[in-house]
């Protein structure tokens, strides 16, 4: 079949509307950023018809973009995952070989190379905690660290949360994904649940729903269970609480990098917290979190089912364990065989 002529530009723009529906924004983000070092690429050049594509000037765009990029074997590979996926679907249109897509190379990584090892210390995660349950206790903050560390959400389900999502009674929370009013969650409907809450995170919520949360609704008529003055908290404010929060300056007073806490940008900036060499993002705490719960000899499949997370990849990309670690649990059932 003759090859219909088109841009690259144009042939990103047709592939991220065709998967509209089907990718959650996050991944839309991931794979429009990703296709736009092609796109750059392609214009570097002057390749404006994806027709002129071989395997060969693919080749090339990977030495290209690990030069480009000085990315890391994990990063390369999700930058030439997302390229081979936008291939093979240009072929479904007719703007390259059909074949095509199986001529992208992606690197093989080495056990483990897939896996990031930045967490939250449950210890760190126990000062957190004692100092907003003693100057935040119920805020926003205070919610929103408990959210992750206790109940393993994802920044995307806080997000997500309405504040009848919250049964006081059962003490649980129901998780839900709608995409028809803009919260949609990781894993979509396979990733709706209910979480147990323990008493403690019970009372914060309680104080905050009663006393301290904005009342506002989102432009849906919904009621926003973390709100803010403006609605519904975006994900990036839930992402900017959290590395406020995990700056040791913060819970402790003291800088780990022996910075003057009065002249430090990152100190004094809340907005600037993320560039603190020790703040960490929401996943670090959830990964941390996840970890926890391991050590405290829960078992997988009750880490599984709350944190949404299967146990193959429970195990390659949160399990934090030492092999000694993972082998105490196992002592408490000596006896029984």
């Amino acid at each position: 079949m003759a090859l219909e002529p088109l841009r690259p530009d144009e042939a990103v723009e047709l592939y991220l509307e065709d998967r509209k529906s089907e990718l959650a924004k996050a991944t839309q983000y991931a794979h429009s950023s990703r296709l736009g070092h092609f796109i750059r690429w392609c214009a570097e050049q002057d390749i404006d018809n994806l027709n002129e594509l071989t395997g060969r000037t693919l080749h090339r765009y990977r030495l290209w973009r690990r030069a480009d990029g000085d990315l890391a074997p994990p990063s390369e590979k999700s930058q030439m995952d997302t390229l081979r996926v936008f291939i093979r679907w240009c072929g479904t249109i007719d703007a390259v070989p059909a074949d095509l897509w199986s001529k992208v190379v992606s690197p093989s990584l080495a056990d483990g190379e897939n896996s990031r090892d930045v967490m939250l210390d449950s210890k760190v995660a126990d000062g957190i905690v004692e100092y907003l349950s003693t100057y935040e206790y119920a805020s926003e903050r205070h919610v929103t660290f408990l959210l992750i560390w206790h109940a393993l959400l994802r920044r995307g389900a806080i997000h997500a949360l309405d504040v009848d999502d919250y049964d006081a009674q059962e003490m649980s929370l129901s998780v839900r994904h709608r995409p028809d009013t803009e919260t949609l969650i990781k894993n979509k409907f396979n990733g709706e649940r209910f979480i147990a809450l323990s008493a403690g995170t019970c009372s914060v919520l309680d104080a905050w729903i009663a006393d301290r949360r904005p009342d506002t609704i989102d432009e849906y008529g919904r009621n926003p269970l973390v709100s803010t003055a403006q609605g519904r908290a975006h994900l990036t404010t839930i992402q900017s609480y959290v590395y406020s929060m995990t700056r040791p300056c913060e819970f402790t007073g003291e800088c780990l990098h022996k910075r003057d806490l009065s002249e430090c940008e990152t100190a004094i900036d809340r907005s600037q917290s993320f560039a603190c060499p020790s703040s960490v993002s929401p996943h670090a705490v959830r990964r941390g979190a996840i970890t926890q719960w391991l050590n405290s000899d829960v078992p997988e499949p009750v880490v599984s089912a709350r944190a949404n997370v299967p146990t193959a990849v429970l195990d390659e990309h949160y399990d934090r364990r030492t092999e000694r670690e993972k082998m105490e649990p196992q002592r408490k059932y000596l006896n029984q065989i």
